[in-house]
Order: structure tokens, then sequence, then C-alpha cells
């Protein structure tokens, strides 16, 4: 495609083009999950070996996609994700998702390919359909097919769907809840470096009850330490009432301290009149309550963490000038954040990752904590193509093994 010169295009030149590109990128949409759709038929169990899909580590047939949908070879994903610049899984479920439509959902899928229907909102339906029968997945083809062109807004749609969805089996609905019941979490969020800038967030998913328990102890936490003197907006002070609940022993003393001086009795009345003759005077009012706040010991609500820091020697620095560091599981932060933002919440042990190359070799299967820890530094991600895994387990050969015409290895010491 030419690269168009937008400086010279009026007002409502620029906003057509934008339009042609917009048809453009929901066309190439359309195609891409119809090649995906293509892919997928062409590595059908048929061109597998029956004598090696046996065998370790070889090749199978998988289906992808719900009920009626059929086999794909599993390794036809990672060739197709390889291709479109995404992960293998994401190009697995692509492949999932194109064959429902065709083969569960024919009447949203013509749409689609009439380019009546958004792709990300056919992929919705097949995702939400996923679980049900074909006849199921069919009583909910029928009635979302009108609403799937855009003229409900997501969330309208989407609540449309599951409503369909949960009708067209009550029974897998109570199922779903229960299962979704066992899958309760509470984790940290993955970083995000572009915008976290040193915070990290916590995903917490439970019923219903027990986050507003929650979302209560954090608020009433909150409210004491406003009471308390704390100047920060509430919810900054909500995360800092989050670090109380997490010593749950110094939470219950502060609420014990904090209800006995809000309830300490007012200061009593001046003293009446000494001479009877004078006229009464009215009773002086009683002084408000008076006596020490209780307080937060913080040293003792710091927790204990280790941080790996990787810091970045500028050869030859400005003077007064902000280093820079990484910190796992934070990113890219200054100094000054280390020293302000991390050592105030945390007893912290810094352990900087220096010459992580000088390991001594150790001739053994098992390997080291040392080593484990230096090629975690080094190389923190899987070195798959595409892939997104940061599993602290995942140690990888980084190298590829070399080899000889003659079959030899290239290099000796290579495993």
């Amino acid at each position: 495609m030419d690269v168009v010169a937008l400086e010279g295009m009026s007002g409502g030149e620029l906003l057509d083009h934008a339009g042609d590109l917009a048809t453009i990128r929901d066309r190439c949409e359309v195609e891409i999950l119809r090649v995906a759709v293509q892919h997928a038929l062409l590595h059908n169990p048929d061109t597998l070996d029956p004598a090696e899909t046996g065998r370790p580590g070889r090749e199978r047939a998988k289906r992808c996609g719900g009920e009626g949908a059929p086999e794909v070879g599993e390794f036809a994903a990672a060739e197709l994700g390889a291709r479109l610049g995404s992960s293998t899984i994401s190009a697995w479920w692509l492949m999932c998702d194109g064959l429902d439509l065709v083969y569960r959902l024919p009447k949203l899928w013509a749409r689609v390919e009439a380019g009546e229907v958004r792709v990300h909102l056919a992929r919705l339906v097949a995702r939400k359909t996923r679980d049900l029968t074909i006849e199921e997945a069919g009583y909910v083809d029928d009635r979302i097919v009108k609403y799937a062109d855009g003229r409900l807004t997501w969330t309208r749609f989407q609540a449309r769907l599951d409503g369909l969805v949960a009708a067209a089996d009550p029974k897998a609905t109570a199922e779903a809840e229960q299962k979704a019941a066992r899958q309760q979490v509470a984790t940290p969020t993955r970083p995000d470096p572009e915008n976290d800038h040193g915070l990290r967030g916590f995903y917490i998913k439970a019923p219903a009850a027990t986050v507003l328990v929650f979302d209560a102890a954090l608020q009433r936490i909150a409210d004491i330490l406003a009471d308390l003197g704390d100047p920060a907006p509430v919810d900054q002070r909500r995360v800092t009432a989050l670090l109380v609940l997490s010593r749950p022993d110094l939470a219950a003393q502060l609420l014990a301290a904090y209800q006995a001086w809000s309830d300490r009795p007012a200061d009593p009345a001046g003293p009446p009149p000494e001479d009877p003759d004078q006229p009464t005077q009215p009773e002086a009012p009683t002084s408000p309550p008076d006596g020490p706040k209780p307080e937060i010991t913080w040293e003792n609500l710091l927790p204990q963490v280790v941080i790996n820091l990787h810091t970045y020697a500028a050869p030859d620095p400005e003077p007064g000038s902000e280093g820079i560091a990484r910190v796992e599981g934070c990113g890219p932060v200054t100094e000054t954040w280390i020293r302000d933002h991390l050592s105030p919440h945390a007893n912290v042990t810094v352990k900087p990752v220096l010459d992580i190359e000088g390991q001594a070799p150790v001739d053994a299967y098992e390997i080291p904590e040392r080593h484990r820890r230096a090629v975690r530094l080094m190389t923190p991600a899987d070195t798959f193509p595409y892939s997104t895994s940061l599993d602290p387990d995942q140690i990888d050969h980084t190298e590829p093994y070399q080899h000889r015409p003659d079959g030899r290895p290239a290099r000796a010491g290579q495993s």
C-alpha cells in the first residue's frame, strides 16, 4: 500500500481517507480470519502420520472450537502465529473462533464475510458459545445476528449475548457459576512499565459479598486514617489501609485504640460559682474531648522485600543527574523513586545485578541456584518467538545449538 501525503488534504479529505483506511482494516481482519480457517482445514488429522502421532512429543490432532468444529494439528498454530507476528496461543484461538463461526454460527459468519459485522464482535460470540451444543449455538446465532452490526454499544451487546447464552442452556449456566466459584483468585497483576511508573496492581476475583466486605474494611481504615490526620486523598488512604490490613494483629490494635479514643468522654464543665448569693450563672459548656491520638508504628507494618536492581552505569554521568534503574516486577524507575517510594513502604534488601556472567562452571545436571538466578536475570522471558511467558521457572537455552555439516557439534561444550 502506497503512503499517501496527508499535508495537502483538507479536513474533509482527511476524514474520507480515515474512513477508507477503516474499511481496509475491517476487510483485512476478515481476510485474516478466513486465512486462519483455511489454514486450520489444511492441517486436518488426515495430514498426520498415524504411526508418528502416538509417539512422545509428536504432533497430534485436537478439536479446535466447540462441538461440531473439526480437529486440527496442534502445531499449526505455531506456524500461523509466526507469520502473523502473534503468539502461538493467539493464533490457536483465532483458528478456533473462525471454525466456530463457520461450523456453529453460519448466519453470523455470513454477515462477517459480507463486511456487515466486525470480527471482534463475531469472535466474542464464538467464545461465549463455545461450550454450547450445536443446537444451542444455533439458538444464539438466530437471535444475536441482527444485533451484531454495531447498532448496540459493546456493553449492551455483551449483556444481550450473555442473556441468550444463559437462556440457551440454563443447566450449563448454573454449572458455569459453580466453576467460576472455584476459580477465585487474589494475585498481583503483571507489571506495565509504560503506565505503572513503579506501581503495581492487585487483582481480586471473589464472591460479591467478600468484595463488599473487603471494600468496607478498606474504607473504614481509610476514614480512621483521615481522623488521625492523614492528609492524603481517599484513594491513597485506601492503599495505605491495605497495608494496615496486611497485619491483622496491628490492624485490630489500631481499631481498638481508635474506638477508645473516639469514645473518650468529654472534659467536665467548669466549677459552679462559690458565692450562693450570686445570681445563677449559666452552666459552663463542656470542653471538646481531648487526649493523645493513636499512632501507627509503621516500622512494624513494613514487609521484608528482596529486589533485583538492574542499574545503568553511564560512562560519563553529569553531576547531579538522575540515575535510572530497573526493578524486577516494577520496570524502569529513578533512584529517587527507590528512595522516596519504595524504602518508606518496605524493609528493602537490594541485590544489584553485577557480573552475572562471571559464574564458576559446574559440571553437573543439577542447576545451582546462583546459575538459575543468573540465567533468569540475563534472559527473563521465554525465548520462543512471540512468547509472552515471564515464568521465573522458565529456563531456556538462549543460544541455538550449532551443527557442522558432518553432524558433529560446531563447538565444544554445547548441551
